[in-house]
Protein backbone atom coordinates (compact mmCIF):
# COMPACT_ATOMS: atom_id res chain seq x y z
CA UNK A 1 0.00 0.00 0.00
CA UNK A 2 1.53 3.38 -0.99
CA UNK A 3 2.35 5.89 1.70
CA UNK A 4 2.11 9.66 1.73
CA UNK A 5 5.04 11.94 2.55
CA UNK A 6 4.40 11.45 6.28
CA UNK A 7 4.65 7.66 5.93
CA UNK A 8 0.92 7.08 6.44
CA UNK A 9 -0.80 4.60 4.13
CA UNK A 10 -3.09 6.06 1.47
CA UNK A 11 -6.38 4.24 1.93
CA UNK A 12 -8.93 6.82 0.79
CA UNK A 13 -9.36 9.63 -1.69
CA UNK A 14 -7.27 12.69 -0.81
CA UNK A 15 -8.48 16.06 -2.09
CA UNK A 16 -6.44 19.24 -1.85
CA UNK A 17 -8.02 22.45 -3.13
CA UNK A 18 -5.36 24.59 -4.83
CA UNK A 19 -7.74 27.27 -6.13
CA UNK A 20 -11.35 27.64 -5.00
CA UNK A 21 -13.47 28.41 -8.03
CA UNK A 22 -16.18 31.05 -7.96
CA UNK A 23 -18.60 29.60 -10.50
CA UNK A 24 -21.37 27.03 -10.29
CA UNK A 25 -20.85 23.94 -8.13
CA UNK A 26 -20.54 20.50 -9.77
CA UNK A 27 -23.18 17.99 -8.70
CA UNK A 28 -24.00 14.42 -9.68
CA UNK A 29 -26.00 14.22 -12.90
CA UNK A 30 -24.33 17.24 -14.51
CA UNK A 31 -21.99 17.11 -17.50
CA UNK A 32 -18.67 18.58 -16.37
CA UNK A 33 -15.85 19.85 -18.60
CA UNK A 34 -12.39 19.44 -17.09
CA UNK A 35 -8.68 19.66 -17.72
CA UNK A 36 -6.42 17.13 -16.02
CA UNK A 37 -2.90 15.81 -15.82
CA UNK A 38 -2.29 12.38 -14.29
CA UNK A 39 0.81 10.84 -12.77
CA UNK A 40 1.60 7.59 -11.03
CA UNK A 41 1.90 8.51 -7.36
CA UNK A 42 5.50 8.16 -6.19
CA UNK A 43 6.43 9.52 -2.73
CA UNK A 44 10.12 9.36 -3.66
CA UNK A 45 9.73 11.93 -6.47
CA UNK A 46 9.36 15.72 -6.16
CA UNK A 47 5.72 16.61 -5.34
CA UNK A 48 5.03 12.82 -5.32
CA UNK A 49 4.76 12.92 -9.12
CA UNK A 50 5.98 9.72 -10.74
CA UNK A 51 5.58 8.99 -14.43
CA UNK A 52 3.03 11.20 -16.23
CA UNK A 53 0.55 8.98 -18.08
CA UNK A 54 -2.02 11.38 -19.54
CA UNK A 55 -2.84 15.07 -19.85
CA UNK A 56 -5.74 16.87 -21.49
CA UNK A 57 -3.76 20.07 -20.87
CA UNK A 58 -0.86 18.84 -23.02
CA UNK A 59 -3.31 17.94 -25.80
CA UNK A 60 -5.23 21.22 -25.47
CA UNK A 61 -8.42 19.14 -25.45
CA UNK A 62 -10.70 19.35 -22.37
CA UNK A 63 -12.55 16.19 -21.32
CA UNK A 64 -16.25 16.06 -20.45
CA UNK A 65 -18.20 13.40 -18.58
CA UNK A 66 -21.46 12.99 -16.63
CA UNK A 67 -20.53 13.40 -12.96
CA UNK A 68 -21.56 10.51 -10.71
CA UNK A 69 -22.63 8.22 -13.55
CA UNK A 70 -19.77 5.73 -13.21
CA UNK A 71 -18.30 6.57 -16.64
CA UNK A 72 -14.93 7.46 -15.09
CA UNK A 73 -12.97 6.06 -12.17
CA UNK A 74 -14.66 6.44 -8.78
CA UNK A 75 -11.93 8.81 -7.56
CA UNK A 76 -12.98 11.25 -10.28
CA UNK A 77 -16.73 10.93 -9.62
CA UNK A 78 -16.09 11.73 -5.95
CA UNK A 79 -13.14 14.09 -6.47
CA UNK A 80 -14.93 16.52 -8.79
CA UNK A 81 -18.17 16.59 -6.74
CA UNK A 82 -18.61 19.91 -4.95
CA UNK A 83 -15.96 21.65 -7.04
CA UNK A 84 -16.76 25.08 -8.44
CA UNK A 85 -16.06 26.30 -11.98
CA UNK A 86 -12.58 27.82 -12.05
CA UNK A 87 -11.39 25.60 -9.22
CA UNK A 88 -8.24 23.51 -9.24
CA UNK A 89 -7.57 20.45 -7.09
CA UNK A 90 -5.01 17.76 -6.55
CA UNK A 91 -6.54 14.30 -6.22
CA UNK A 92 -4.60 11.36 -4.81
CA UNK A 93 -6.60 8.27 -5.70
CA UNK A 94 -5.97 4.86 -4.11
CA UNK A 95 -6.13 1.77 -6.35
CA UNK A 96 -9.64 0.73 -5.27
CA UNK A 97 -10.98 4.10 -6.47
CA UNK A 98 -8.83 4.04 -9.63
CA UNK A 99 -8.06 1.11 -11.91
CA UNK A 100 -7.55 -1.50 -9.17
CA UNK A 101 -5.99 -4.87 -9.93
CA UNK A 102 -6.46 -4.56 -13.69
CA UNK A 103 -4.49 -1.36 -14.31
CA UNK A 104 -5.15 0.42 -17.61
CA UNK A 105 -3.85 0.14 -21.14
CA UNK A 106 -0.34 -0.93 -20.25
CA UNK A 107 0.25 2.60 -18.95
CA UNK A 108 -1.14 2.29 -15.42
CA UNK A 109 0.11 -0.81 -13.61
CA UNK A 110 -2.13 -2.94 -11.37
CA UNK A 111 -2.73 -1.58 -7.85
CA UNK A 112 -1.39 1.89 -8.75
CA UNK A 113 -2.12 4.96 -6.65
CA UNK A 114 -2.78 7.90 -8.97
CA UNK A 115 -2.25 11.63 -8.65
CA UNK A 116 -4.17 14.15 -10.74
CA UNK A 117 -4.08 17.92 -11.03
CA UNK A 118 -7.59 18.82 -12.17
CA UNK A 119 -9.45 21.97 -13.14
CA UNK A 120 -13.21 22.40 -13.54
CA UNK A 121 -13.72 24.48 -16.69
CA UNK A 122 -17.49 24.34 -17.21
CA UNK A 123 -20.76 22.62 -16.32
CA UNK A 124 -23.21 21.86 -19.12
Amino acid sequence: MPENADGAQITGLQITDVIDGDGLTAEAGQEVVVHYTGWLYDPEQPENKGEKFDSSVDRGDPFSFPLGAGRVIRGWDEGFAGMRIGGKRVLVIPPDMGYGARGAGGVIPPHATLMFEVELLDIK
